[in-house]
Order: C-alpha cells, then structure tokens, then sequence
C-alpha cells in the first residue's frame, strides 16, 4: 500500500487514492492501478475469511455495509469469528440505510442479528429530516419511488450512503455483491476503487448462492423469512418479488423495469448530473414563477390606468 500523497494529479496517474475527489476528507489510501490488478488475481484464489482477515488487517476506517441480505449476513458471521480469533483487532462496524421502505420481517431480522452479535455497532442512517414512513411521505409524496424513482435512490440510499461515509470517516467498506447474482455484477472483482476514492471490498464474489444458502444453514445464521417465499434478494417491499426458477438472484428487484442497481453502486458522477439537472429544472420553474408575478402585476397596472382614462 502506498504513502500518503497530496497531488490529486499524481495520484490519478498513479493509480486511486481514497478521498482524492470526494468533498467529504476520506482517509488517504493510495493503491496504484498494477497494484489493484495483482491483489485481485491474488484474492480471487482466497476463501472469503481470509480475503476478511487481510482486510481487516490492511484498510484503516473499514466498515461492513449491509442491508441484512444472506450474503451480508455470511460476512458478519465470519467477521464474528475472526474478532474472537484475534480479539486485539479492531472490530468492524455496520452500516444499515433504512429507507423507511422495508418489509417487516427484515426489520425483524436487524433485532435478530444484534442480539446474536452483540459486540457488533451497528449505524443506522435513514433519509435527510426524517424518522418515519408518514414524514418521508409528507415530505417527498406517497409514491416517490414510483414517480420519481431516480430521485428516490437518491434521497433513501445515496446520499444517506454518503452523509454515513462523511459522518463515519469511511475509507473501506465490505459489500455482499457477488458474481452469481447475475446483471451487471458478474464481472465483479473482489477490490474496486469508486470515482469518490471509497475502496470497496467484495470478499464473497466468488460464491454461489447455494453457497451461501450451505453456509448459513451449518451456521445457524440468522436470515430474513422471506427466503423461504421464494426471495433470494431482498430490497424495498415496493421494488421486490419472489424469484421463479431459473431467474438470476435478483430478477425479483425492480421486475420490469431497465434497472439492476439502486445507485449505491452506480458511478457517483450520474448522480451529480441527477442533482445538477434536478437543480437547474427549480431554477427554472421559481424563474417562470417570478415572472408569471411581474406579468400578473402590470397587466393589473395597465387595467388600473385604463379604469381612469378620459
């Protein structure tokens, strides 16, 4: 791993740099772009707890995020057993974004989980100024995430994502993403540099969801109930279905619809382009306004001249 470096156009020749283009001041981790090329050959040939264990031991600021699907859960479990194998480490917080959206019995399932794994922190982070389902409806309309979708991921998941990055001093995080989960992440490598510099660890790309599914059964690992209605990857209660046979993982998110991802894992940059658009379209409409109100006023000037015309 690299020194620290303070020329943002060193460390783009040179590979990525953690925090070298987010306005949040990320901890600096410099991996030159050989570098990332032969840690993933080299990882790719590494059980998932050893892929945990080098990380844990390698990335400073590193925290699980997790929406407390299966192979979230498989990570706190083996994260869970290297604490006890070397207690001297620091232990890895998590990271949950409460969209307010839910099904129950994932929220169920987040009682569960602390109570199995009490020595792990766990960061709630929901939508900006809201704690409930009724504010975020009062304040955003009762089906944003049919009408304005984009805006929704934004407002529920990117920048609660980012505000906990910010708040939290994130450098590293462990994601549940794997290759067998189908659409566009089955090119996915074990370590990826986003365009903000946040270095984000795949540690179970590899695994199948049988895998999985053998992994939590011999270790009596909690998981969501829906599993056993046919969900294999479970998001929202409004964008989720139960998958049919055959059908990727994640068939069931957002069925029908030209979209795999809910914009955590985008590039940053679509989403700056949302809110730069989304920005110039208010402009425009309090521009339209104002002027709606000067034409209003002199049309009413013009009537009040005329009414004392001789």
């Amino acid at each position: 791993m690299g020194g620290h470096r303070n020329s943002t156009s060193s460390n783009l020749e040179s590979g990525y740099a953690s925090g070298s283009s987010s306005a949040a001041a990320l901890p600096q981790i410099t991996i030159s772009i050989q570098h990332l090329k032969f840690l993933n050959s080299t990882l790719n040939s590494l059980a998932p707890i050893d892929i945990l264990r080098w990380a844990k031991i390698t990335f400073p600021n590193l925290y699980q995020t997790t929406a407390f699907g299966v192979s979230g859960l498989v990570t706190l479990d083996m994260l869970s057993k290297l604490q006890k194998e070397t207690p001297s480490l620091p232990s890895i917080d998590a990271i949950f974004l409460d969209t307010l959206y839910h099904f129950q019995e994932t929220l169920d399932l987040v009682e569960k989980t602390k109570a199995r794994y009490p020595n792990v922190t766990l960061h709630v982070y929901k939508p900006e100024g809201v704690e409930t389902t009724a504010e975020f409806e009062a304040k955003h309309g009762q089906e944003m995430w049919k009408e304005k979708p984009d805006l929704y991921d934004w407002v529920a998941k990117v920048e609660p994502a980012q505000r906990a990055y910010s708040d939290l001093n994130v450098a590293a995080v462990l994601t549940g993403r794997r290759r067998s989960q189908g659409a566009k992440r089955e090119s996915l490598e074990i370590i990826e540099v986003d365009e903000a510099g946040l270095i984000k660890i795949n540690p179970l790309a590899s695994w199948s969801f049988q895998q999985i599914q053998d992994y939590i059964r011999e270790n009596d690992v909690p998981y969501n109930e829906l599993l056993d209605r046919g969900y294999k990857s479970v998001g929202d209660w409004h964008s989720t279905e139960p998958v049919k046979e055959g059908e990727d993982e994640r068939a069931g998110r957002w069925k029908g619809q030209q979209k795999t991802e809910c914009g955590i894992h985008n590039k940053r940059s679509k989403y700056a382009q949302f809110l730069y658009e989304a920005e110039q379209k208010r402009q425009q409409e309090e521009l339209t306004a104002a002027l709606e109100k000067v034409e209003i006023k002199e049309d009413r000037i013009v009537d009040h001249v005329e009414g004392f015309s001789i």
